[in-house]
C-alpha cells in the first residue's frame, strides 16, 4: 500500500507543471489577473512546439513567483487563438494587465526566456536601497547598469530611467539614492556604472566602466551602454547573438562552458583577449567573441570548420558584407597563430572562404549549374541577362518547378544573350546582394546592372518566365518554338 501511494505521489510530481493552461472558456478572465504574463499559443502536433516544450517548462519553474508562463492549445481553443491573430505555431505573446503587449521576440531557450522576462518584469530600472541588494544585483550572470543619484528628483536620474525604458529588453538596469553606495562606488552626486559579469572578469579590461560624459542625456547613456556592454571579448550565446549582428565579428569556437568549466573557458578567452586588445589599441576595427562549438555547430559548418576538433579553438571571421575568413593554422597557446591570422586579415592578405560545391566538369545543359566558385564568372558576365533559381534539394516546390525550368532553358538554349541558371543554396554560399530566405527564390541579373539584381515575383509557368524576359532582357529573347507548333505553322505556310 505504501509503495502504491509513493508511486502515485512520484507520478504526480513528474506530471506537475508550472505552466498555466488557458482555454476559450477562461482566457479572458484569467489573463487580466496578471500584470505581466507570457502566453504560448501552440498545436500538439507542431514539431517546433514540441522542441520548445521542455525549455518553456524549465523557464516557468525558474520564473515562478516572478512572471507566470501560460499556454493555449489552439486545436481546442480556436476562438481565443483567432482573436489574437495566431497563424503559426508556436506563437508567443506578452500580455500586460490583460492586454496584448505584442509578440515575444526573445530567445527560445530556458535561460533566454528567464533573462528576457526578468528584464520585462516590474519597472525598467530596479530601485536598490541597501548594500546587500546592490551586491546581489551586480553578481548576476548578466551585465548590470546602475545609476547612482543623491536626489531621486534629479534630471540626471530622469534621463537614466528614460534610457532604461528604451533598452530594458536587452539589458539590466538598477538605480539607487543610497549615499553609502555612492561613496562605495566613488560617485560624488550622480553617475552611471556598467558592471560586467563577474565570471568574465579579466586583467585585460576593467570590470566596472563609469559613464564619463558631463551631460546626462538618455541618448548618450544608451550609446555608452551599447559601446561598452560586451567589452573586448564577450561570450556569444543564443541569447545575445542578435545584439552582435551587423558587426564584423571574429569568433573563437571551443568547449566554452562557464557552468561546468569556468577556468578552462577563461583560459582560451584570455588568450584571445590579449591578442584582440593589441589590435584594438592600434585602432583596428573588429569585434571579438568566444562561443561553444557545439551550440554553434551550424556556424562552424558554414565556415567549413570541424566541431569535433580537440580542445584548442578554431577561429573564423564574418563581415557585415557576408565575407568569411578562416584561420587555417592551429591555435597556439602563445597566441602567435591568432596574431598572424589577424595581421593578414587587416593587411588584406587573406583569401575569402567560400562554401562551394566543385565546379561542374561539364556545364553544357540548358540550365547552367552555379556553385559559389563559378557564380561570378557566369552571373556577373556584364553582357548577359541571367535568370537564377536558388533552390534546396529537399524542397517540394523546387522539385515541381524543375521540369518547367528545364523546358525554359531548352527554349532559350539558342539565345546567346540570356542564361538560365540554378544554384543549390544549401551547399553553396549565396553572394551579396542576393537574399535567400525560402525556396525556390528566383532573381534576374540584368546585363550592365550586375549590382542591382531584381527579385522575380511572377508566375512559374514557362510562358510567365518568357513574358518577363521579353520585358526585362536587354535583347529580345530568341525562343525556340515547340516542334508541334513549328510543324503546324509549316503546313499552313504550304497551304
Amino acid at each position: 500500500m505504501f509503495k502504491l501511494l509513493l508511486s502515485v505521489v512520484l507520478l504526480g510530481a513528474v506530471q506537475a507543471s508550472d505552466v498555466l493552461e488557458f482555454t476559450d472558456d477562461d482566457f479572458e478572465s484569467k489573463i487580466s489577473d496578471h500584470e505581466l504574463i507570457l502566453v504560448e499559443f501552440f498545436a500538439p502536433w507542431c514539431g517546433h512546439c514540441k522542441r520548445l516544450a521542455p525549455e518553456y517548462e524549465a523557464a516557468a519553474t525558474r520564473l515562478k513567483g516572478i512572471v507566470p508562463l501560460a499556454k493555449v492549445d489552439c486545436t481546442a481553443s480556436a476562438n481565443v487563438c483567432g482573436k489574437y491573430g495566431v497563424s503559426g505555431y508556436p506563437t508567443l505573446k506578452i500580455f500586460r494587465d490583460g492586454d496584448d503587449s505584442g509578440a515575444y521576440d526573445g530567445p527560445r531557450t530556458a535561460d533566454g526566456i528567464v533573462s528576457h522576462l526578468k528584464k520585462q518584469a516590474g519597472p525598467a530600472s530596479v530601485e536598490i536601497k541597501t548594500v546587500a541588494e546592490f551586491e546581489n544585483y551586480v553578481n548576476d550572470r548578466d551585465a548590470s547598469v546602475v545609476g547612482f543619484f543623491l536626489d531621486s528628483a534629479s534630471p540626471a536620474q530622469a534621463e537614466f530611467l528614460k534610457a532604461a525604458g528604451a533598452l530594458r529588453e536587452s539589458y539590466r538596469f538598477a538605480h539607487t539614492n543610497n549615499e553609502e553606495l555612492l561613496k562605495k562606488n566613488n560617485v560624488d552626486a550622480e553617475g552611471v556604472i556598467l558592471f560586467r559579469p563577474k565570471h568574465l572578469s579579466s586583467k585585460f579590461e576593467e570590470s566596472d566602466v563609469p559613464y564619463n560624459e558631463e551631460k546626462f542625456a538618455s541618448s548618450k547613456i544608451k550609446k555608452f551602454i551599447q559601446d561598452n556592454i560586451f567589452g573586448i571579448c564577450p561570450h556569444l550565446t543564443d541569447d545575445n547573438k542578435d545584439q552582435l549582428k551587423g558587426k564584423d565579428l571574429m569568433v573563437a569556437y571551443y568547449d566554452v562552458d562557464y557552468e561546468k568549466n569556468p577556468k578552462g573557458s577563461n583560459y582560451w578567452r584570455n588568450r584571445v583577449m590579449k591578442v584582440a586588445k593589441s589590435f584594438l589599441d592600434q585602432g583596428k576595427k573588429l569585434n571579438f567573441a568566444v562561443a561553444n562549438k557545439n551550440s554553434f555547430s551550424h556556424d562552424l559548418s558554414e565556415l567549413g570548420l570541424d566541431s569535433s576538433t580537440g580542445e584548442v579553438p578554431v577561429v573564423g571571421i564574418r563581415t557585415t558584407k557576408g565575407d568569411k575568413y578562416v584561420m587555417q593554422e592551429e591555435f597556439s597557446r602563445d597566441g602567435k597563430a591568432l596574431e598572424r591570422f589577424l595581421q593578414d586579415y587587416f593587411d588584406g592578405n587573406l583569401k575569402r572562404y567560400l562554401k562551394s560545391e566543385p565546379i561542374p566538369e561539364s556545364n553544357d545543359g540548358p540550365v547552367k549549374v552555379l556553385v559559389a566558385e563559378n557564380f561570378d564568372q557566369i552571373v556577373n558576365a556584364d553582357d548577359k541577362d541571367v535568370l537564377i533559381e536558388f533552390y534546396a534539394p529537399w524542397c517540394g516546390h523546387c522539385k515541381s518547378l524543375e521540369p518547367k525550368y528545364k523546358e525554359l532553358g531548352e527554349k532559350l538554349s539558342q539565345d546567346p544573350n540570356i542564361v538560365i541558371a540554378k544554384m543549390d543554396a544549401t551547399a553553396n554560399d549565396v553572394p551579396s546582394p542576393y537574399e535567400v530566405r525560402g525556396f525556390p527564390t528566383i532573381y534576374f541579373s540584368p546585363a550592365g546592372q550586375k549590382q542591382n539584381p531584381k527579385r522575380y515575383e511572377g508566375g512559374r509557368e514557362v510562358a510567365d518566365f518568357i513574358s518577363y524576359l521579353k520585358k526585362e532582357a536587354r535583347n529580345p529573347p530568341v525562343v525556340e518554338e515547340d516542334e508541334k507548333k513549328s510543324k503546324k505553322k509549316k503546313k499552313k505556310t504550304e497551304l
